[in-house]
């Protein structure tokens, strides 16, 4: 236990064998295309799995790190001048302000141009003297509706970039898409991917002939749409051995004629706060939603929805206990839940509950919670509390 966590409390495991084994995945998938580099998206507190104690595996698996938030990027930076580590391409996905421009470019961190906002800056930043122009990612809108310019508005970005050269240096351009991981049918994505094809090569021949960095494909067009995969696979989900939907399951085993073994690296446990036994007739948690029909032995554990666990899971969700499965009773509550552990159980003894990953030959995963609380893997994870220990094992 590290100073700073509570001893009583839930924490997380993160298995560096599983990380690097996912990362050997999408290395042969790269392989096919010479020069293809791996990219890792460690947005979200690293999908929930916790940047800081996942950032060495990361920069040690991947050739660029992509991050949402630029004091991220700085993190990096530190990390590895602190730790002598090879400089890693680093790329800010998210939103910038005018003030973390001129760091961005000290530290030689590119960003993502997906509006003209920050452009009207280019004063500020040259008055601030970085050793280099600052490197930016033009984000193409090839059918997400979201950040991006649309083919008509390149005309604009490239004068204000040629405007700009001394402080703004073209490096790549990106763009994300809509509808990959719902489907098996890639019609759209097929589109998005000629429409982004035509926006780079408007933007390299009016930038006068520069080659661009070009990136589309996230975990899901990684594995399923070759025609997406550019010069580097942005790997998020499926990197932390999280298939991004079982659509991309199923087109995977077309597309590369077996679905590659991912293997989680998240399992969350905790260690029980009580146990005792209810008699029949006792209720179990607020609104009395749980009654015993006869004697049952309790687990209480220290954890609930503060935590990140879903509270739309009660009624339907159970953890594991000595390899049992262990219904949870009653509602998740703010930092309480309750498990049946009458046959998994000896009297009295303290018990290791899991509520994601194996114990024995059973195992939850995050697919299974996302199905108790109607949702994906993808929230499940990212809302897992950054005050819990996390701990690479």
């Amino acid at each position: 236990m590290r100073p700073g966590y509570p001893e009583q409390a839930s924490f997380i495991e993160l298995s560096a064998k599983a990380l690097r084994h996912n990362a050997r995945v999408f290395r042969g998938i790269a392989a096919a295309r010479p020069g293809q580099r791996l990219g890792a998206v460690i947005k979200g507190n690293a999908y929930g799995h916790g940047f800081e104690e996942l950032l060495p595996l990361v920069h040690e698996a991947a050739d660029v790190l992509y991050v949402i938030a630029a004091q991220d990027a700085l993190r990096a930076r530190e990390r590895e001048r602190a730790a002598q580590w090879p400089q890693r391409e680093v790329l800010v996905l998210g939103a910038v302000g005018p003030r973390e421009l001129a760091e961005l470019a000290r530290e030689r961190v590119a960003v993502v141009l997906s509006d003209l906002s920050w452009l009207r800056f280019a004063a500020e930043l040259r008055a601030s003297r970085p050793p280099g122009p600052l490197e930016v990612h033009v984000h193409l809108d090839s059918g997400l509706g979201r950040e991006g310019f649309s083919e008509a508005e390149l005309p604009k970005v490239v004068e204000l970039l040629k405007a700009n050269a001394d402080v703004f240096r073209p490096a790549g351009v990106l763009s994300h898409f809509a509808n990959v991981e719902d489907v098996t049918e890639q019609g759209y994505a097929l589109q998005q991917v000629a429409t982004f094809e035509r926006g780079a090569a408007t933007l390299e021949a009016a930038l006068g002939g520069v080659t661009l960095q070009r990136h589309m494909a996230a975990s899901a067009a990684s594995l399923v749409l070759p025609q997406a995969r550019f010069d580097v696979l942005r790997v998020g989900i499926a990197l932390y051995g999280l298939w991004p939907s079982a659509q991309t399951r199923l087109s995977a085993r077309v597309v590369l004629g077996e679905a590659p073994v991912l293997e989680p690296v998240l399992a969350w446990r905790c260690q029980s706060q009580a146990v005792k036994w209810l008699e029949a007739g006792a209720y179990v948690g607020y609104g009395c939603t749980w009654r015993a029909t006869e004697r049952t032995r309790i687990a209480v554990l220290p954890m609930g929805y503060f935590d990140g666990y879903p509270r739309l899971a009660s009624g339907k969700a159970y953890a594991l206990v000595n390899g049992r499965r262990c219904p949870l009773l009653g509602r998740v509550m703010m930092n309480h839940l309750v498990l049946d552990v009458t046959g998994a159980a000896r009297d009295a003894d303290e018990v290791l509950a899991t509520l994601i990953g194996a114990d024995a030959d059973e195992a939850i995963s995050a697919d299974t919670v996302a199905g108790w609380a109607d949702t994906i893997n993808y929230e499940v994870v990212s809302r897992l509390g950054p005050h819990l220990e996390r701990r690479v094992v």
